[in-house]
């Protein structure tokens, strides 16, 4: 009697206790000894090879952004760098040169014209000291300087065909090719010139005479042509240094034309002359490839 209502009285009291009714439930479930909960530190489930997944973390914040990369040039790109880089060595090169010639063509110009005028002046002051004057040794004096003068175009052009493309070739060949510096092998013919046109003027200088006279005149036409020879061809034609109004005389522009037409070698060499260049390209039928020539340099004298 007691038992029941100890009995009785405990399970309304669980039923009106919500929490020794959940204790009484617990305690009916099954045993789990030797089971580890599902929320356990040692439950180990079984798991797929290859199917882990790995994820990691890079903290992006508080990092110090590093340097940027520099571009790399494309191969193009350094092909016109090179190219240009060669185009201002190339110009400067020949700029140097055409100051080192023009430094050398101005004191040789300055110092054969000064002492040609210093040796006429006091050829003919001596001459004229015992009151006479020798009319006939300055007339020939005076007519052998332009008929030596005119001579030379005439043995430039024989000389030019017969020996400097001939058995002198090997010296004037560098002129014929890219010169590399301010100077070429084929300057010596002007030396070469320059040694009768010296002494033709330094017999007639301290000797008197008509035949003093006309050597003197001889050696004057000489160097007068050589001066020329060297504005027209070494500076107006190949631009080895400026020579200013020279340029702009209508002659020496077909002059110029006619030259540039010898190192084509359209007519076989022709002109081998230079002041008379345009008469022999007449002669061979090259007026058209002057023509051409000439409007060709006065369009780039025009840019």
């Amino acid at each position: 009697m007691a038992a029941g209502l100890s009995g009785s009285t405990m399970t309304s009291f669980a039923v009106k206790n919500p929490l020794l009714a959940a204790a009484a439930r617990f305690r009916t479930l099954p045993s789990r000894a030797g089971r580890p909960l599902p929320f356990s530190p040692f439950t180990r489930t079984a798991r797929r090879r290859g199917q882990e997944t790995v994820t990691c973390f890079v903290p992006q914040e508080g990092q110090a952004p590093g340097p940027a990369p520099e571009p790399v040039p494309s191969l193009e790109e350094e092909a016109a760098s090179a190219a240009a880089r060669r185009v201002a060595e190339r110009k400067a090169r020949k700029q140097s040169e055409r100051r080192t010639y023009l430094v050398a063509a101005v004191m040789s110009s300055l110092g054969v014209t000064s002492m040609a005028i210093a040796s006429v002046y006091y050829r003919f002051a001596w001459q004229m000291e015992g009151g006479e004057v020798p009319m006939t040794e300055m007339l020939g004096t005076f007519a052998l300087s332009v008929g030596a003068a005119v001579g030379m175009e005439f043995w430039a052009q024989w000389a030019h065909k017969a020996l400097w493309h001939a058995s002198l070739w090997h010296m004037h060949e560098s002129h014929h090719r890219p010169r590399d510096g301010p100077f070429e092998l084929n300057d010596v013919f002007a030396i070469i010139n320059a040694v009768p046109a010296i002494a033709l003027l330094a017999y007639g200088f301290f000797h008197r005479g008509l035949v003093p006279g006309l050597c003197f005149g001889a050696g004057l036409g000489i160097t007068l042509f050589g001066m020329a020879y060297m504005f027209v061809h070494d500076g107006l034609v190949h631009r080895r240094f400026p020579v200013g109004p020279i340029a702009d005389v209508p002659y020496f522009r077909r002059v110029a034309a006619a030259h540039k037409i010898h190192h084509m070698d359209k007519f076989e060499g022709v002109p081998y002359g230079l002041f008379l260049g345009p008469k022999e390209l007449e002669d061979v039928g090259g007026l058209d490839e002057l023509e051409q020539e000439l409007a060709r340099i006065n369009r780039t004298r025009s840019i």
